[in-house]
């Protein structure tokens, strides 16, 4: 079969809805090698089209009007193309697909990541909330099949949009492939020594913003002897923390970094002592695979989807709760036992979101159609 995607985040994006795409393209390719895989996207970035792995079957715009007006392209006019180059199935990595699709007897896959922004509409402009709605709603209604990343998203689809949900499979998601190598001490401590960071620490990965939830962990350690690295980009929220910091004396206590390589930010998962992730709601929550992969010990929210990533040994916490995290905190830092179990019985359980058996489940569905 020839598989469409939509590819405009897998050259675009370089952090989850980018790394999904990559990673899921790059696991079809290895392990179901028997479709072929074309990319279409309005442009391709500096950083992964000199990848090799990225040069093979990109589809640009062609002609004035569609290089004109790229949007126009994605969104309806890449149909003829699609036919063009005689596609079995259109795959929107990002919750969209283009109209026309069934009419040019194209079948078609949606992947849905979240509805936050219907279960948490505070979060988001009234513009974006009617955009975001009216691009998933058709791309669930419109698609022959959808995949949602958890079994949480696929209840908020059914429940939110009224999807019948033998519609809809679920396939997790997988990570990138430099946190499942083990790294080495010398490796730890020359990253540590690079970014001036203590033996021992607590990491957050993910956008400093509300919904992340980091500044509840800050307070939570401020009487306690544990430094906290946030890695992600900065929003007004990033404000509120820094203030905390200032009034409590931690400026020295909080790292911050954002622009790691992959491999740099693999290196610090693993040297981390625990990982810690009070997300309010996710569509998954990938960085919680990428911390079990890593070998690190779990701190994340109790509701929601976050069990279903972080499986029967992870701590779970409530996200609001201050003394309930430093408990946690203090708990797994008084335990090194209890730290090395979580870390066996982790890497047990991350297993079900190996590459080969989510390229293996997604080649299936294609299959189906």
């Amino acid at each position: 079969m020839r598989i469409g995607f939509d590819a405009k985040r897998y050259f675009l994006n370089k952090t989850g809805l980018g790394n999904y795409s990559r990673d899921l393209i790059r696991m079809l390719e290895k392990y179901a090698p028997e479709n072929e895989y074309l990319k279409y996207t309005p442009k391709t970035g500096d950083q992964y089209i000199n990848q090799p792995a990225s040069q093979k079957n990109i589809r640009l715009p062609q002609g004035f009007i569609n290089t004109t007006w790229p949007n126009i392209w994605r969104n309806q006019r890449i149909v003829r193309d699609l036919k063009k180059d005689k596609v079995d199935i259109y795959h929107g990595l990002s919750g969209e697909i283009p109209l026309g699709l069934a009419k040019a007897h194209i079948k078609s896959i949606v992947t849905i990541h979240d509805l936050i922004f219907l279960r948490h509409p505070e979060l988001y402009h009234p513009i974006d909330r009617w955009i975001y709605k009216k691009k998933f709603k058709h791309a669930c209604e419109a698609s022959d099949r959808i995949v949602a990343i958890s079994e949480c998203t696929k209840n908020d689809i059914v429940d939110l949009f009224h999807i019948p949900e033998e519609k809809i499979d679920v396939v997790y998601q997988g990570c990138h492939e430099a946190f499942k190598t083990i790294k080495t001490e010398e490796q730890k401590a020359n990253l540590r020594e690079k970014l001036k960071l203590p033996q021992d620490f607590l990491l957050n990965v993910g956008t400093i913003e509300p919904r992340k939830n980091i500044l509840p962990v800050v307070k939570a350690i401020k009487d306690l002897d544990i430094p906290l690295v946030i890695v992600g980009k900065p929003t007004r929220y990033y404000q509120e923390i820094m203030a905390y910091m200032q009034q409590n004396n931690m400026e020295n206590r909080i790292f911050f970094f954002q622009g790691l390589a992959m491999e740099e930010l693999a290196i610090l998962y693993a040297s981390a002592t625990i990982f810690i992730y009070p997300s309010i709601y996710e569509g998954f929550g990938i960085p919680i695979i990428e911390a079990l992969y890593s070998g690190t010990p779990v701190i994340t929210s109790k509701m929601g989807v976050f069990p279903e990533a972080g499986g029967p040994t992870s701590c779970y916490i409530d996200p609001t709760n201050i003394s309930e995290i430093k408990h946690a905190i203090i708990s797994l830092l008084s335990d090194s036992s209890k730290r090395d179990e979580m870390i066996e019985k982790g890497l047990e359980f991350v297993q079900k979101f190996n590459d080969e058996r989510v390229a293996k489940q997604m080649a299936s569905i294609y299959a189906s159609l």
